[in-house]
This record gives C-alpha cells, structure tokens and sequence, in this order.
C-alpha cells in the first residue's frame, strides 16, 4: 500500500492525501456477514447531545468481525482483503474448512491464498492466533484479549503493534502501542503480526468535507467565545485564557487531567503509564 498525491487542482486538493486501495480485492462486502448501522450521532435516549460535534457523515453498512478467533483447531483460507469503512484497519474475509467464513482484521504481509489457524500449537505465523503461554518473548501481536474467551480488545486500529516482554507466572507483560506496560494473564488469546494499512497515520484530510464524510461536526475553540459561553472566552485579541488552568465547558479541568478512576480494579496491572 501507498499514499497518492492529487495534483493541486484547488486549495482542498494541495495538500490532500488518499490510499491507492490497491491491496483491495473484492468492493463488496458479503452480505451474511453485514448488517444495517444507525448512528445516535452524540445523543443518548432521550436525544440530547452528551457528545458535542458528532452528526452527518456518510452511511455505512457494518462488518461483523471476528475478534474472539474462537474457531480452534479450523484452518482457513483467505479469500479477500476488504476495505471497512467503520476503522481504520482493512479486513480479510476467510472460509473455514467447515464452511463458514469470517471477516479478521487483516495484518501487515496476509495475502491471498494464506492459510490461518487458531491453535493453542499453531505456528508463529501472520494471522495465527495463539494463547499468550505459547508466543515467545518479544514477538509482535494484536489483538490481545483482556479477560480470557472476551476477544481481542487491544491493539486492533490500523499499524498497531504490541509486543511481549516478559512472562511471569501466570502473568505476561506486554508494551501496549500507547507505550504504557501492563498485565494479562497467560490464558488471554492474540493474533501474530502487525495490524496493516501501515500508512494510515500518514494520510491528510486537506479539507474539511472529509472530516464532516467521517461523521465530524466543526469544533469551536472556546477562546473564541464570548465569557458567557465559556470559561475560556472574553478578552481583546488573542488574549490568554485567564486561569490558572484550561477548563471544559463545563468548568472542570481539563488538557491533561487523568480520568481515570482512582480505584479501578485493574490499576495494579498496570506497571508503567
């Protein structure tokens, strides 16, 4: 996969930036394996806004995705490598030897033709997924289950990667993509191999219809408000904020604040932040 450039047709077109699709085998997705997807567009039941900025974009079917690999000791073929419009990652469309097929997310080098399994003594091979007990130090996974049988919860968006640093126990440490180091239990499942659509990261927007196609209201800087609006507002000019720190809208910190929970069950498998 590649970045393509536009030529500078129009100011939006400068700078803008798209993929060049062409590890893209099949435009249409199977349809057993899709379901209609209405959005809330930021709104909770009783249809008031609790998440600002969020609404239009353009309508998307969605793909079930295999996260659990639950399928044990069933080798599969993939058939297709797809594009999904709901994550960044591109997906891989797999027909089990029982019949069945799946779509996974599809790593970095999975083509065509590949084989797959999930096996507690699968080889160490892109798109295999094993228990955490039977990887070797150091190897590049994703799709790590947090709890055992919950399915793949980390590292799943487009160029992700974690790796396995330490095994203690019952108990393996894995760097996270984040950079944070944490505990998951040696029961918990990964898939081998490096999230694909590396460049992902790399692409520019260059205008901001793409941003309102991706379901992406515009966002009003609260120094440009009047006082009344927000605590950052007021002032003549580019005036500073005012406060000892940024504040929400809401009036509570902000820009760097932790929210976590003080108390979370899982703080002390976290070894490094």
């Amino acid at each position: 996969m590649s970045i393509r450039y536009y030529k500078p047709t129009s100011p939006g077109r400068r700078h803008a930036t798209t993929f060049d699709f062409k590890e893209i085998s099949s435009k249409k997705p199977e349809k057993n394996l899709t379901k209609g997807w209405s959005r809330a567009q930021g709104r909770n039941n009783r249809g008031v806004i609790t998440s600002r900025h969020r609404g239009g974009g353009h309508k998307r079917i969605y793909r079930f995705i295999d996260f659990s690999r639950n399928k044990i000791g069933i080798s599969a073929t993939i058939k297709a490598i797809e594009y999904d419009p709901n994550r960044t990652a591109r997906i891989a469309l797999a027909y089990y030897k029982d019949g069945e097929k799946r779509y996974i997310l599809s790593p970095s080098g999975l083509k065509i033709g590949d084989n797959i399994i999930s096996s507690p003594h699968a080889p160490i091979a892109v798109g295999n997924s094993l228990p955490l007990l039977h990887i070797p130090l150091g190897t590049s996974i994703h799709n790590i289950e947090l709890h055992p049988g919950a399915g793949g919860q980390l590292a799943r968006s487009a160029g992700t990667v974690a790796k396995i640093i330490a095994k203690d126990n019952s108990w393996c440490s894995l760097r996270l993509p984040s950079g944070e180091t944490r505990l998951v239990s040696l029961k918990c499942w990964a898939t081998i191999g490096r999230v694909g659509n590396i460049e992902n990261s790399n692409m520019v927007l260059g205008k901001a219809g793409r941003n309102r196609w991706l379901n992406k209201r515009p966002h009003v800087r609260g120094s440009a408000m009047n006082p009344v609006d927000h605590p950052h507002g007021g002032g003549e000019g580019k005036a500073p904020i005012g406060l000892k720190r940024p504040l929400t809208l809401w009036g509570k910190p902000t820009l760097g604040m932790k929210t976590r929970k003080r108390k979370k069950f899982s703080n002390n498998l976290i070894i490094k932040f």
